[in-house]
C-alpha cells in the first residue's frame, strides 16, 4: 500500500471525526443499497464461506481505517453504518461489547441469517492492533433482542512484534 493511500484513507477518517465523544450522526447511505450488498450479493458470491470471508475482510478494513482507543471504534461503528457498538465490560484479557440500532434490528428482521462477521473482525483486528497480542473476537447474535454480542479477547503471551506484523500481513 502506498503512502498516498494510507494518507488518504487516514484522511477519510479525520474527516469523518471518529471519535466517542462527538455525538456521530446516522450514516446516509440508503439502507436498501447496504442491505443488497451485506445480506444478498456477499452470501451469493461467498456461499458457505461467508462468515469467515468476512471476518476476515473486517480484520483487512481496521488494517486500512487505524484507530487510536479501543472507544473510538464505537464511532467508527456508526460512521461506517454498522449500528452503535457499546462497551458493556473491560477486563484483563477481554471486552464485551454489544451491537445493537435500527440496522442491526432491520437485519435480522430481513435477513435473519445476517452475518455480522465482518464487524466482528474489525473489532479484533482493532483490538490487535492496540495491544498488541493476538486477538480474537467471538460473537453470538440475540436475534431476539436485536443485538449482537462481541468477546473480544487476548492471549497475554502471544505478543506482536514488527516483525511478526510484517509477517502475517504478507498473506
Amino acid at each position: 500500500m502506498s503512502n498516498q493511500q494510507t494518507e488518504t484513507q487516514q484522511e477519510i477518517v479525520e474527516s469523518e471525526e471518529i471519535n466517542q465523544t462527538d455525538t456521530p450522526q446516522a450514516p446516509t447511505t440508503p439502507y436498501f443499497g447496504y442491505s443488497l450488498l451485506r445480506d444478498v450479493l456477499i452470501p451469493e458470491l461467498l456461499s458457505n464461506d461467508t462468515n469467515e470471508i468476512s471476518y476476515w475482510a473486517g480484520k483487512r478494513l481496521a488494517r486500512k481505517f487505524p484507530l487510536s482507543s479501543v472507544e473510538e471504534i464505537s464511532g467508527f461503528f456508526v460512521k461506517a453504518g454498522w449500528g452503535q457498538l457499546t462497551i458493556l465490560k473491560t477486563e484483563k484479557y477481554n471486552i464485551e461489547m454489544e451491537l445493537t440500532g435500527e440496522v442491526v434490528k432491520r437485519r435480522f428482521t430481513e435477513y435473519p441469517n445476517s452475518s455480522f462477521h465482518l464487524e466482528a473482525g474489525f473489532v479484533a483486528e482493532q483490538v490487535q492492533q492496540l495491544k498488541n497480542r493476538l486477538t480474537e473476537t467471538y460473537l453470538t447474535n440475540k436475534e431476539k433482542a436485536d443485538k449482537v454480542l462481541f468477546s473480544v479477547q487476548w492471549d497475554k503471551k502471544d505478543i506482536i512484534t514488527p516483525e511478526t506484523r510484517t509477517e502475517r500481513y504478507k498473506k
